[in-house]
This record gives structure tokens, sequence and C-alpha cells, in this order.
């Protein structure tokens, strides 16, 4: 008689925290997009790797790693976009000047927006 309570309500809790973990690991994976832009690199881009990652099981982003010649330095720069229906990477080539808006984390630049420079 207990285990004909108990059970159903152990797989009603365990389905309850995983779906609010799924719910809190997409909102976290939507803001990648949404990079706040406190800092500018200017410089000359030398070198793009393309990588394709796993964030939380079917999810995944596309990381962009650009080494980039500032006036004094080589710093290492990346866009992380969230993979998803629609979604656009950006298209620059090796010897671009470009403009990165972004912040710094853990030791490299995150973007959250490219721009040519003119």
């Amino acid at each position: 008689m207990v285990t004909a309570i108990v059970i159903p309500i152990i797989f009603i809790y365990f389905y309850w925290l995983t779906r609010k973990e799924i719910r809190e690991n997409h909102e976290k994976w939507l803001q990648l997009e949404h990079v706040p832009e406190e800092a500018v690199i200017t410089g000359k881009i030398l070198e793009l790797t393309e990588a394709r990652e796993r964030f939380y099981y079917h999810r995944f982003n596309h990381v962009l790693n650009i080494k980039v010649q500032t006036d004094d330095k080589i710093l290492t720069v990346k866009k992380i976009t969230p993979i998803r229906e629609g979604a656009t990477f950006p298209e620059i080539t090796p010897g671009e000047h470009v403009r990165f808006y972004g912040n710094w984390k853990e030791g490299y630049f995150q973007v959250g927006r490219i721009e040519g420079k003119n």
C-alpha cells in the first residue's frame, strides 16, 4: 500500500526536477547570444578556427576562435552562437580589420557584435 503511494510521488518529483533543469539550461543557452558590450577591441584578424561544441544534451554552440593582432599584442577572441534554426554566423576572413564589442571572460574576450572597420 505504501509503495503504491510513494513510488508515483518519487517519479513525479524527479520528472518535475528534470523539467526544471531543462528549462534553466535552455534559458542559459539562449543567453549566450546576449553578451554585454563592456569593452572594444580593434585589430587585424590573424587566424580563424570554427568548432561545434555541445552545451547540454541536444543543444549545440558554434564557437568561432579568432586570433587578433592589436597595436601591441595578440589576443584570443571567441564568438559563441547557439546553433538553432535561423541562426547566422559571422562571415569574416583573415587579414580583415575589424572591431569587436564584448567583455572579458576567463582569459579570453567574448564577442557579442563584430563590425568591419572602415
